[in-house]
């Protein structure tokens, strides 16, 4: 059905979307300070300019879903470049709290196209272990990125360069993917069954992505907590909020590179197991080291949180198959609609942290000691996904072949 498709062509424009999304989350994450600086916010207010990315992101990633079918990867990846070029220029010329709160919701909604279009255009094209291999290789680009971004942030942010400087730069990979999707053919849907949007919803309340649905709430949180304000939080650890940044991506992206034989030898649930234990030890150090063991706290983190997303977004793909592109955008979905609700929370943490402590490192450590619960819970959760899904595995073997 999709011989004459340009796999490689698709596929890397895939992924300079994808980089598109992780520059406008690491830079924003840089320039954060400069921000509420400029324009006189509360860490509770910047805390609601973050959820906007993330608020934006589910939203056009659901309906993305939803219209998969009938409007086609095509048309969503030109409704992300629109979106993403708005979001861009109004970040850069806004006077205030609230354009800043709207063009970020512009870059969230373009950042959920590209993830609601990609993710089943790119499990249409690849099938089996090569579907896990190919989405971590796509997903790797996220933490790339964020590497990518965090340094020219720290370069520019060092080199005088303003924050509007920084947003520009965003630019470059957006009008690139804009031209290397431009004039191509996209697959057709490969897998049989899931063209109705009804039989996609019915999937939706099967018990495992319910349970998947519940888990993914905490693992996006458990990534982007920490992520989104490195800066602010580890500002006086001594040790550089963006080069935790850029270390803890640098190694996710390494990891998901060479995904394919970590989840073939340990499967989806001893991988989702295992990234929750290097989580929850790699947040508590990050609440109680300071100066260069701060990095060693970022390399154990980055190990926990590495698979997460791409192995929560493969498991719906093959333990719930029916539920098709709807399915992979909603549990997408659900993880930036989480984060989105906790960034003001966990920027009301802070404020409330500063009441109490003396020091900015202080309060910064207070609020990662309380993130640790997230991927508390999730240990709980996958020992029980992994016991259910043990006598399931034919899942994964017919899914293998």
């Amino acid at each position: 059905m999709n011989e004459n498709i340009n796999k490689s062509a698709l596929f890397n424009a895939s992924c300079l979307a994808l980089i598109t999304t992780a520059l406008s989350f690491s830079i924003r994450a840089g320039i954060l300070p400069e921000l509420g600086s400029e324009f006189g916010l509360s860490a509770e207010q910047l805390g609601f300019i973050n959820s906007m990315w993330f608020l934006g992101f589910p939203i056009s990633m659901i309906l993305g879903g939803i219209f998969y079918h009938t409007v086609g990867p095509k048309n969503i990846m030109r409704i992300a470049f629109v979106t993403h070029t708005l979001g861009i220029v109004l970040t850069i010329y806004a006077q205030g709290y609230g354009l800043l709160l709207l063009s970020t919701l512009f870059i969230g909604f373009g950042n959920g196209c590209t993830e609601a279009a990609c993710n089943p255009m790119i499990a249409d094209m690849y099938s089996g272990v090569k579907m896990n291999k190919m989405l971590n290789r796509f997903h790797m680009w996220f933490p790339g990125g964020i590497v990518i971004g965090a340094l020219v942030s720290k370069f520019m942010t060092d080199s005088g360069f303003g924050w509007q400087a920084q947003m520009w730069v965003i630019m470059i990979p957006t009008i690139a993917y804009a031209v290397l999707f431009f004039g191509k053919a996209f697959p057709k849907p490969t897998v049989e069954g899931v063209t109705s949007l009804a039989s996609n919803v019915k999937a939706l309340f099967s018990p495992v992505f319910i349970f998947l649905f519940i888990c993914m709430a905490l693992t996006a949180i458990t990534e982007f907590g920490p992520q989104q304000w490195v800066n602010i939080v580890m500002s006086e650890s001594g040790a550089s909020g963006m080069l935790i940044l850029a270390l803890t991506t640098g190694i996710m992206a390494v990891g998901r590179f060479f995904a394919g034989p970590v989840v073939k030898s340990l499967g989806q649930t001893g991988v989702l197991l295992g990234g929750a234990i290097f989580a929850t030890v790699g947040i508590y150090l990050f609440s109680i080291v300071t100066g260069p063991m701060a990095y060693f706290a970022a390399v154990i983190f980055a190990i926990g949180v590495c698979y997460f997303w791409p192995v929560m977004v493969g498991a719906v793909a093959q333990r719930v198959p029916l539920s098709g592109a709807l399915g992979m955008s909603i549990i997408g979905g659900v993880g930036m609609f989480s984060t989105a609700i906790f960034q003001p929370i966990i920027g009301g943490w802070i404020d409330s942290a500063r009441l109490v402590h003396d020091t900015e490192l202080a309060a910064g450590q207070a609020t990662l000691l309380k993130m640790v619960s997230f991927p508390g819970i999730l240990i709980v959760l996958f020992i029980i996904f992994f016991i259910w899904q043990k006598n399931a595995k034919s899942t994964e073997v017919i899914a293998a072949h």
